[in-house]
């Protein structure tokens, strides 16, 4: 194993962090309230394409290929920090991630890297991806027997699947058998996209359903692997799923503070009230207690400590029950106006509720993180 150079990489991550915090503050925050009334109002295109301008895309995308070549505690670093302000556009770069990090486990697996050279905007644009759902929970659509073309198929809740111009997809070539990953050209003739759809949160990270029909697709990896690519996948991205918690948690927080500091009742602050302190209290614990095991979920993959892969789930699971907890008391700490969409902590209690289901809903994931440890107890 490879010593890690800790100092440098520590440079690395604050220097993203601090690009992402400053990203955010410059396109994200005024109008964040109107951004989040999507699909009813306009989209933010800008901070879609200035993520790309920036590097955003790149980030776990290898270094041959125009990338930034980091792992996805980077990924998490930035996705934290924009989560903060708005967890949507975090949304979209998780999707985008997601993707690469699928592209990666079937390049390490399968030796071969050419799938990278098919995307036209890879790293410049959002690749789409079913987030929300493992592909055990669902049924992907299914490959014609010659292989080279989806023959039919839907897939709902896609994300960014009509801003983005290639997606990758899980594919079954009958229903029983073991699902591969495929590259599919969105902007293709047999593809079909829905109006955009409503979610509970998130609300600036597009959501569509695809129909797909006689569409040319290109295997990614090994036929019917991609089981072993989702877990691969998953794994590196439940950091990510930690760290847009994480960042929505600090974001309640803070503005839970600033609002309970500037308002008075029965002649004091709000914030002099025991309730409102021991509240504040508890948000606070929440969030260090997420930030804490998200922190040592990196540290352990950054060094290639065995078993890293429980703490990343771990981190994940914890994070999603400690951010919908938290963002509640948010929306309590704001009286009536916690309520009402012209003050941010409503918006953050959805998305944390959106974003505790990224790949899978929580009880099937702890479900198969105990199946796992018996698994190499056995």
């Amino acid at each position: 194993m490879n010593a890690i150079n800790t100092d440098a990489l520590s440079a690395e991550r604050q220097a993203f962090a601090e690009l992402a915090k400053d990203f955010s503050a410059k396109k994200l925050f005024e109008n964040r309230e109107e951004h989040d009334r999507y699909p009813f109002a306009e989209l933010i295109t800008d901070a879609i394409r200035d993520a790309g301008v920036v590097g955003f895309y790149g980030v776990n995308l290898p270094a041959d290929f125009g990338g930034v070549g980091m792992n996805a505690g980077m990924v998490a670093v930035i996705l934290e920090k924009i989560s903060e302000i708005d967890a949507s556009l975090a949304g979209i770069l998780f999707s985008n991630a997601a993707a690469l990090e699928i592209l990666k486990a079937a390049a390490e697996s399968a030796g071969e890297t050419g799938i990278y050279t098919a995307i036209k905007t890879l790293g410049t644009a959002p690749i789409a991806f079913p987030m929300y759902d493992s592909p055990d929970e669902i049924n992907p659509v299914m490959l014609s027997k010659d292989g080279g073309t989806i023959f039919f198929g839907k897939i709902c809740n896609f994300a960014c699947g009509n801003i983005a111009d290639y997606a990758v997809v899980p594919v079954r070539k009958k229903e029983g058998h073991p699902y591969s990953y495929y590259l599919v050209d969105l902007n293709d003739k047999g593809v079909t996209k829905s109006a955009p759809l409503v979610t509970l949160g998130l609300h600036g990270c597009p959501m569509v359903d695809i129909s797909i029909e006689k569409t040319p697709a290109l295997l990614i990896g090994k036929e019917g692997e991609g089981a072993l690519y989702f877990r691969a996948m998953q794994d590196r991205m439940s950091l990510c799923v930690a760290a847009m918690l994480l960042g929505i948690m600090k974001g309640s927080l803070k503005d839970a503070f600033q609002y309970t500091n500037d308002r008075y009742q029965g002649g004091r602050q709000i914030i002099d009230w025991p309730l409102v302190r021991m509240m504040l209290a508890n948000m606070a614990l929440d969030a260090k207690a997420a930030e804490a095991i998200l922190s040592m979920a990196c540290q352990e993959l950054d060094a290639g400590v065995h078993g890293w892969e429980q703490t990343a789930q771990a981190a994940a699971i914890h994070a999603a029950e400690l951010a919908v907890r938290a963002t509640a008391d948010g929306v309590q700490l704001f009286g009536g106006n916690g309520y009402t969409k012209d003050y941010p902590q409503e918006k953050r209690l959805r998305d944390a509720r959106q974003a505790a289901n990224l790949l899978g809903m929580i009880p099937l994931r702890k479900v198969n993180y105990i199946a796992r440890i018996i698994e190499e107890m056995a």
